[in-house]
């Protein structure tokens, strides 16, 4: 089924939902701890830069998730992986959170690991060749995205390594024990 059922303005309405509580709110919430003088710099250089902001960013993903599956049942119903996608972004973004106590980790190759991770599960586990071709196209803005990161000297290549693995580690679980 899917939210393919609702009308436009109803998935307008979700996407909305989405795109301001994990892009948003997240965003306008660092920058006012920058403004506040919680976090130095919008860059978070230092892995202690980054704690405050994930504590943030992962809360607000949490009851993002909790609210689809919980408080939108007729969503959840009908879109049950929405929720579970959700749980998977917040459970990658948790471990990022955790590793950052202790190392800095990319969030940034999490991310789009995560992404190729998700196209390439479902490729495999639903048997559908129409995911081919995006997934290349995403793992070929994995690369820029990850040669970036090495260009600007905000990582080490071991920090991307595991970053990548955390995103596609955490999209297997998704996709196989929620979807």
């Amino acid at each position: 089924m899917g939210v393919s059922i609702l009308d436009l303005s109803a998935q307008g309405s979700l996407l909305l939902l989405i795109f301001l509580n994990t892009f948003l709110l997240p965003s306008i919430c660092i920058y006012y701890l920058y403004r506040a003088r919680y976090i130095p710099s919008m860059h978070m250089n230092q892995p202690e830069d980054r704690r405050l902001p994930y504590m943030v960013t992962v809360i607000l993903y949490m009851a993002t998730t909790y609210v689809l599956k919980f408080k939108l049942s007729p969503i959840s119903e009908m879109a049950p992986r929405l929720a579970a996608g959700l749980g998977g972004i917040t459970f990658s973004l948790l471990v990022v959170l955790l590793v950052n106590r202790y190392w800095k980790i990319s969030a940034h190759a999490t991310g789009i690991g995560g992404v190729i991770g998700i196209i390439g599960c479902v490729l495999f586990k639903f048997n559908t060749d129409m995911l081919l071709f995006p997934m290349l196209g995403w793992i070929l803005i994995g690369g820029f995205l990850c040669s970036a990161r090495l260009y600007l000297n905000a990582h080490t290549p071991a920090q991307i390594l595991a970053g990548l693995g955390t995103g596609i580690i955490s999209a297997i679980f998704t996709v196989f024990f929620w979807f």
